[in-house]
């Protein structure tokens, strides 16, 4: 198939729903329901949902994972910290993919990738763990070629190439190239390769139009512009948008 046919292929997007818990768990209530979020958000089109269980529990909590893995329509993805416990989580949910990510508690949000060369011996037993399981692994990882590289060598199914040095800076012309390259050496290593992190309206364009980048995960831009028009019709508008981009 050629770059121009790759370019019309339709790409997935996922939607990443913790910034509904996050409103939640503001209040400690048990409104507004992330599950029910993700039901709507499938209505209006999403091709999978992504939560993030994180360590500390600060949104997304042990029950709503529970009933995503049991009662979405579309392909689970759940995000993970390459831990023991959420090993066993996951292989007791088995969701259709895990993506391991980097956490520190102290920051606010994922800030960067994971580094693939650290603690190698957590990493491997993590990556057992899952495949006992059956389940597909993705790393979120730097547009960087040595990750990509290490990526490969792990045998995982997926990368997330972490935009959000792009999203930070996105008129300048290395950060998108970084990812245009390692999006490339990932495909053309035989990793199916997704992206993601602090894509808005604005900035998703160049990143839908990459022709090896077949899966958008985008979460708290579209939970905020749901406050202006709904959560239906703003995950439309970010399909709209990853189309045109795709499409041009």
């Amino acid at each position: 198939m050629g770059k121009d046919q790759d370019k019309m292929t339709r790409q997935r997007l996922y939607i990443n729903i913790d910034h509904v818990a996050t409103l939640r768990q503001a209040r400690r209530a048990s409104y507004p329901d992330p599950v029910a979020a993700a039901r709507l958000c499938e209505d209006a089109g999403a091709d999978g949902i992504t939560a993030h269980l994180r360590e500390d529990r600060r949104h997304i909590q042990d029950a709503d994972v529970t009933a995503l893995a049991a009662g979405l329509r579309t392909p689970f993805n759940l995000e993970m910290a390459a831990t023991e416990e959420m090993t066993r989580i996951a292989a007791r949910l088995r969701p259709h993919q895990v993506t391991l990510v980097p956490e520190k508690r102290q920051e606010v949000t994922t800030e960067g990738g994971l580094d693939l060369h650290a603690d190698p011996a957590r990493l491997d037993a993590c990556l057992a763990g899952l495949r006992a399981a059956g389940i597909r692994i993705s790393l979120f990882i730097d547009p960087d070629a040595r990750q990509v590289a290490r990526a490969a060598a792990l045998g995982v199914a997926a990368v997330e190439l972490h935009t959000g040095t792009y999203c930070e800076h996105p008129d300048a012309p290395a950060h998108l190239g970084a990812l245009r390259a390692a999006a490339e050496q990932a495909a053309g290593l035989g990793l199916a390769v997704h992206a993601g992190h602090g894509l808005t309206l604005a900035n998703v364009g160049p990143v839908a139009a990459i022709p090896a980048c077949e899966e958008l995960n985008i979460g708290h831009s579209i939970v905020g512009h749901a406050v202006f028009v709904g959560l239906s019709e703003a995950v439309r508008a970010m399909r709209a948008a990853m189309d045109a981009a795709r499409a041009g």
